[in-house]
């Protein structure tokens, strides 16, 4: 029996939990905020370094054999030639970069061009679009960028003492813009198109290869991004689905090729196993919730759930379109939301509160059935988030999705998924385990909800949204 450590570097923290490499039991467990304030757009590395050995204080790391590293996703580290940052990391979610998404997308020749190319469109979070932000608003330090590196790479490179050899992983790779899940290999030209010139990338090692051993003797494994260590750690299979509830939504499923994607709806990421995460996003989802608490006058979504609950399935004929934001899924981006269905009967705050629920799930079911139509296999449904914990989200969520519905226990899964990384790459460098096949842990503790004879109803619901949705903006969703 070992022990190996997962490593979460958020936005916002470090956490770290040492695991048995058998059974995947966490033993102990690190954490520590980033020294910044907030969550800026730029953050110097160090401070993930600082977290990182804070959290681990107090020989949290003894005994520890192998280390596995997730961190965020979209995070640029810009490096001169002497490994250098040439300017602090870009970071979040940045629209900075809207408008230089917009020019990339013209400048490939438009949206299908870049699905094809990569498999997903340039957004604002995207390090290609990043880059072109950078061209353009810092010409002087985009020239003297000549390594790029996301947050996972850094790390990595970091705790093996910035050795020659710089790796990243395919699912990290998959969400940079310049690199495609579909044939496995960067696209340098894109990150020339971006930043004006060639720039060296981290080579692409597999899911269960080590990058290298520390001068101590510990391994450290590929890493990956957050989203591919969260599904790991969750312990995500054929047929598995996770819906995400932040202020925007996404539908992620696991597939065993990836999607290419002429309208660019979905993004076609590759997993921290072998296989791919295509994902659907839409910009409204918990955002939808606090704005009916904020119209209601409710002080949070617990409120909102308790009101919710007192309607029923169909909220009176009340129907809301939350798309709030504009949308991407369908793409609306210049739209508004609508509320439907106003009679005298269905004007209770109730009924408007049911309908805020009910559109929100509905505009994920939409994803899903994005997802759906490729052919993907959606067995059961896994809820994250914390409205996911909201008991008018439960009693709908399985009817309105058409599957059984999993709401795993809170838990660092990111972390989890990391570790389990950890001891896989260990297990393959003693022998132990198979390269193609990872440590068998035991799955996520969870809440399990099944659409039953609820299933009609919700299937109703879905249809009187589908009948607005459409009345309203006339072919703009095409699963």
């Amino acid at each position: 029996m070992g022990i190996v450590a997962g490593l979460d570097s958020s936005p916002e923290f470090t956490r770290i939990v040492v695991c048995d490499t058998d059974t995947g039991a966490v033993l102990r467990q690190g954490y520590a905020p980033h020294p910044v304030e907030g969550r800026p757009s730029d953050i110097d590395p160090q401070a993930w370094l600082l977290s990182l050995g804070e959290a681990a204080g107090g020989g949290l790391l003894e005994g520890v054999q192998a280390i596995g590293v997730s961190a965020q996703q979209n995070a640029v580290v810009p490096l001169d030639a002497q490994g250098n940052t040439v300017r602090p990391a870009l970071v979040g979610g940045d629209k900075r970069a809207q408008v230089a998404a917009a020019d990339l997308v013209d400048a490939l020749g438009g949206r299908e061009a870049w699905a094809q190319a990569v498999g997903c469109v340039p957004q604002a979070a995207q390090p290609v679009t990043k880059l072109r932000w950078l061209a353009k608003n810092e010409p002087e330090n985009a020239q003297r960028v000549a390594v790029l590196l996301q947050a996972h790479d850094w790390l990595v490179w970091q705790l093996l003492g910035r050795p020659l050899r710089r790796t990243t992983d395919r699912g990290g790779a998959s969400g940079t813009g310049y690199w495609s899940a579909a044939t496995g290999s960067y696209r340098p030209d894109l990150v020339e198109l971006a930043l004006g010139h060639q720039a060296v990338l981290p080579e692409v090692i597999g899911p269960s290869e080590a990058a290298g051993t520390t001068p101590e003797g510990l391994l450290i494994s590929a890493g990956t991004g957050e989203t591919m260590a969260a599904a790991f750690g969750l312990g995500l299979g054929l047929g598995d689905v996770v819906v995400s509830l932040g202020a925007s939504g996404s539908v992620m499923a696991v597939h065993p090729e990836a999607l290419a994607d002429q309208t660019g709806m979905i993004t076609s990421l590759a997993d921290a196993t072998g296989m791919y995460l295509p994902v659907v996003t839409t910009l409204n989802a918990v955002r939808a919730l606090r704005g009916t608490a904020e119209l209601l006058g409710l002080p949070d979504l617990e409120s909102l759930s308790e009101l919710a609950v007192k309607s029923t399935p169909g909220a009176h004929g009340l129907v809301l379109l939350p798309y709030l934001e504009g949308e991407r899924t369908p793409n609306l981006p210049h739209t508004a939301g609508t509320l439907a269905g106003l009679r005298r009967e269905s004007m209770k705050p109730e009924h408007l509160a049911r309908a805020a629920f009910e559109g929100m799930l509905c505009g994920l079911a939409d994803a899903l059935d994005v997802l759906r139509g490729r052919g993907v296999e959606v067995r059961r449904v896994f809820l994250l988030g914390a409205a996911a914990e909201l008991p008018a989200v439960q009693a709908s969520a399985p009817s309105l999705f058409g599957a059984q519905v999993v709401v795993p226990q809170p838990a660092d899964y990111a972390a989890i998924g990391a570790a389990r990384q950890a001891a896989w790459a260990l297990g393959v460098s003693q022998g132990t385990l198979d390269p193609r096949t990872p440590p068998a842990w035991q799955g996520a503790a969870a809440q399990v909800l099944e659409p039953g004879e609820e299933l009609a109803v919700g299937q109703a619901v879905r249809q009187q949204f589908t009948a607005v949705r459409e009345q309203t903006h006339p072919g703009a969703f095409r699963p």
